[in-house]
């Protein structure tokens, strides 16, 4: 069975570093580069033409920003996965881009393998943050924490326990491992988790989880 096609746009403000993305995408069987941008000013545009499976989204860009351009892309793009990218851990910027609607994070100083990996964990449904994100991510909602509703949600206790590895940040694989159950039925029980709570990705998942106190 052919493997599907992973396509990729990338926004940046570096060119040479936009240049060097494209080259390790498109050096990667399955993987490819179909377009890269300095900033976010037609991102609606560029992302309607092109139709990515995945965006490398830079948080620090001048003119429209990558929080931004989250923000644009889910209101438009809602079935798109996007992973920020910054030179730094921080908290707020981490928080911002959560919150609005980012699918994972990782940090510019990732090797080539740890940026690949993202990009497929994404693909697959998978977090893609690292221990200390999730820890971040998990601070800043405690500490903004509130109850979007009363609405309903009812998780089985092998689904709540899943969303409360997420929470803490562990992998398919480490969920696997813990629970004593097979990658595939991980996958099963975070497609199902999503369903019951409306969401399209990890983070989504455990910020929704944080604010209304699931686990």
């Amino acid at each position: 069975m052919n493997q599907q096609i992973i396509q990729v746009v990338v926004y940046d403000d570096n060119e040479f570093r936009r240049e060097s993305l494209a080259l390790l995408i498109n050096g990667t069987e399955h993987i490819r580069c179909t377009g890269t941008f300095p900033d976010c000013s037609n991102v609606v545009r560029d992302i309607e033409h092109l139709q990515p499976h995945i965006v490398l989204m830079d948080i620090d860009m001048p003119g429209v920003d990558g929080i931004e351009g989250v923000r644009l892309i889910r209101l438009h793009f809602p079935h798109i996965q996007i992973l920020m990218q910054t030179v730094f851990d921080d908290d707020e910027k981490i928080f911002a881009s959560i919150c609005a609607g980012a699918s994972g994070y990782i940090l510019k100083k990732s090797t080539p393998q740890q940026i690949l990996q993202a990009i497929e964990d994404v693909h697959n449904g998978g977090a893609a943050m690292t221990a200390s994100v999730a820890r971040q991510v998990i601070r800043a909602f405690r500490e903004n924490t509130f109850i979007e509703n009363n609405e309903r949600i009812d998780l089985s206790p092998r689904e709540r326990e899943i969303l409360g590895c997420l929470v803490k940040g562990l992998s398919h694989k480490m969920i696997a491992a813990q629970c004593f159950i097979s990658i595939h039925t991980v996958n099963s029980h975070i497609k199902k988790i999503y369903e019951k709570l409306h969401v399209n990705s990890v983070a989504e998942a455990v910020a929704k989880a944080l604010r209304q106190r699931l686990v």
